[in-house]
């Protein structure tokens, strides 16, 4: 795990202590080999961003969702990396905005579950504004599309996710959204 007990404390410092949750996910095979793959160097975290454009949020959709459904930016920092460089990193490249950080909202200890093998993870959360930029993915290959959506979009993404896939990582995403949501 290369994001540090130091790393998270200096966030915490600059944008506030975020609650901390635990939640645990039951995902399949695929997902849980998915996630597996994305654990570069020891990597165990995403770092997520509730962005605003005035009263909007920049969402992100991903080409494998279905129509309709977005979700917040998010992505990993790279090694050596502060949770607030990786966060604007990770926000231009996948919607093409400077940004600012406001608040380290939430961290979710979250266990991903497959049968008796798990993964733990941990998600930062943050919120934070938009500052200049044009509205557009410039990595193409991870994200298909950028909108601006209203805090109400997401019981609609909520109910994408549960009709329309049956995947445990965006389910998850749904809890997360859930919880964050209470705290906007």
């Amino acid at each position: 795990m290369y994001v540090t007990y130091r790393i998270i404390q200096e966030a915490a410092d600059k944008f506030g202590y975020p609650p901390v949750i635990r939640m645990t996910a039951p995902v399949d095979i695929g997902e849980f080999e998915f996630i597996r793959s994305t654990q570069h160097f020891g990597r165990s975290h995403d770092v997520t961003m509730f962005i605003f454009k005035g009263q909007q949020l920049i969402v992100i959709a991903k080409h494998q969702y279905p129509p309709g459904l977005f979700r917040p930016p998010s992505g990993a920092c790279h090694p050596g990396e502060s949770l607030e460089d990786g966060a604007l990193r990770e926000s231009y490249e996948e919607t093409g905005c400077k940004i600012e950080l406001n608040r380290y909202i939430l961290q979710i200890n979250v266990d991903f579950t497959c049968g008796s093998k798990t993964i733990p993870w941990k998600s930062h959360i943050f919120t934070g504004h938009y500052i200049s930029g044009e509205i557009h993915p410039i990595d193409t290959r991870e994200i298909r599309d950028v909108a601006l959506a209203s805090i109400e979009d997401f019981e609609l993404y909520k109910e994408i996710i549960r009709y329309k896939t049956a995947s445990g990582g965006l389910n998850y995403r749904a809890r997360l959204h859930d919880e964050v949501l209470k705290l906007l």
